[in-house]
């Protein structure tokens, strides 16, 4: 199996407006603009956290057509604004969501679909019900098309990724899921009780120091 890597986080939010606050309120830096995606009916935000590494605040778009299917990432919910979920990348996403399958127990990761964001094309993991799998613990997965990846279009912000902790009542399946897919990186599984409610939380290192966001 050939390594894999965390891509992106996934903050929704009821609109960009507010998403944008958010991000910004606690990091203290702004975002910059993505685009829309036609087959969801979203549209986004980006920060540059890294070479390859990006934060996306995404929200319905209003002006979108509704989609005959749920949306992405748990956004027809209307949970507020939060940090959702994360996306890891393949460069062979069938033999990586093959791989994670076989230990999954359960966890529906989702069909690899076909998706685009202007002239940007990549292959990602969407369950059937659009939320995210694992209260968002588990990842998407993701591998991008021919090309620089688009972290590299966005301007430099002076931020950085450290490390990203996910909280969950069966971590260890976490766990397993991304030993499956030979995944390199900071995240920490960390186990909680049963009435403690799963979450992740990210450190970031930014112009006036580190910030968590989640």
């Amino acid at each position: 199996m050939l390594p894999t890597h965390l891509d992106h986080l996934v903050i929704t939010a009821p609109t960009l407006q507010a998403g944008a606050r958010w991000v910004e309120d606690a990091l203290g830096v702004p975002l910059q603009a993505g685009g829309k995606h036609p087959r969801m009916g979203t549209h986004n935000l980006l920060l540059r956290l890294g070479h390859n590494v990006y934060l996306e605040v995404i929200a319905i778009d209003p002006d979108a057509h509704v989609p005959d299917r749920p949306r992405w990432f748990g956004l027809d919910a209307h949970a507020g604004t939060r940090l959702a979920t994360w996306v890891l990348r393949s460069s062979d996403i069938d033999a990586t969501a093959q791989a994670m399958h076989a230990v999954a127990d359960g966890v529906e990761l989702g069909a690899i679909e076909t998706m685009t964001r202007g002239d940007l094309e990549w292959r990602i993991t969407i369950p059937s019900d659009g939320q995210p799998a694992m209260q968002g613990i588990a990842p998407s997965l993701i591998q991008w098309g021919k090309g620089p990846h688009p972290a590299s279009r966005l301007q430099e912000a002076g931020c950085s990724l450290l490390g990203l902790q996910a909280y969950h009542q069966d971590a260890g399946r976490a766990r397993s899921m991304l030993a499956s897919a030979g995944f390199e990186g900071a995240v920490e599984l960390i186990e909680i009780g049963p009435n403690d409610t799963p979450r992740l939380q990210a450190r970031i290192q930014t112009p006036s120091g580190i910030r968590v966001l989640g």
